[in-house]
């Protein structure tokens, strides 16, 4: 499902700010594949993430999603086919609009709201009262008077609306409170899980990423230094993660926001 092949970026070439995001980076997903990505800010899981989706042009390598190269496809193309979800509730969604006009805009239905059959809102109110949250109650308000979690939760309804080849999370719980963030984490489990959509999930928090899906990824320095899967993973604990990291990575990791988590 997703083929990345050596793939490199480098911001700023030749200056005083040059920075070498990605580094020789490969990557195969099966078809239904989740996996977890953890690794300290500045080791390349958002740029990995804005490369997949064509933010920029990497430097060399190739991407390849459900056997279609999109190296060099556009950005709004790409996103036809790959869903994702950012930290700030507020990205994903129109404040503006009507939770309603949203998932029209979602659907592929685009702006001829006025051909909208009931049931087609009748789909909508269903898909929304699975949220649990009341939201189906509520279609004709305003996104922006929604809460985070609420809008996290739409957004990702809206993502996988139309199942894409490929779903990318970019820890998309960590600005909710707890409770709300275990909320939409159940509910990105059962999405995922009913379409059997190839996710790549990133997350701070280790225990979580030795729990969800079926394989664990550590990132350090723009490149993947550990991808655990099947018995061994199962058998993991935190500390032997830390272990393995030192391992691949040459040093112990020293983010407080994980290991305090």
């Amino acid at each position: 499902m997703l083929d990345i092949s050596h793939i490199s970026k480098t911001f700023n070439p030749g200056t005083v700010n040059e920075k070498k995001a990605i580094t020789d980076l490969s990557l195969h997903l099966a078809p239904g594949d989740f996996a977890t990505i953890i690794g300290s800010n500045g080791a390349g899981k958002s740029t990995l993430f804005n490369a997949i989706c064509g933010d920029f042009l990497t430097d060399s390598g190739s991407i390849v999603v459900n056997s279609q190269d999109v190296t060099f496809m556009p950005s709004y193309k790409r996103s036809k086919h790959i869903g994702r979800l950012f930290q700030d509730p507020m990205r994903g969604s129109a404040p503006g609009m009507t939770i309603e006009e949203n998932l029209v805009l979602a659907a592929g239905h685009g702006g001829w709201f006025s051909h909208m059959s009931a049931k087609d809102k009748m789909a909508f109110r269903d898909q929304l009262a699975q949220l649990d949250m009341g939201l189906e109650d509520r279609m004709k308000q305003p996104v922006g008077l929604l809460s985070g979690g609420q809008r996290q939760a739409l957004t990702l309804l809206m993502a996988t609306m139309n199942p894409p080849w490929l779903l990318l999370l970019d820890e998309h719980t960590a600005a909710l409170d707890p409770a709300t963030a275990e909320k939409v984490l159940d509910i990105t489990k059962s999405v995922v899980a009913e379409h059997s959509i190839t996710t790549l999930m990133v997350t701070h928090n280790m225990s979580q990423a030795l729990e969800l899906g079926n394989r664990t990824l550590m990132m350090d320095n723009g490149n993947i230094v550990l991808d655990v899967s099947g018995e061994e993973r199962a058998h993991m604990t935190v500390n032997d993660l830390l272990e393995r990291f030192k391992q691949g990575s040459g040093k112990a990791l020293d983010n407080d926001r994980m290991l305090l988590s």
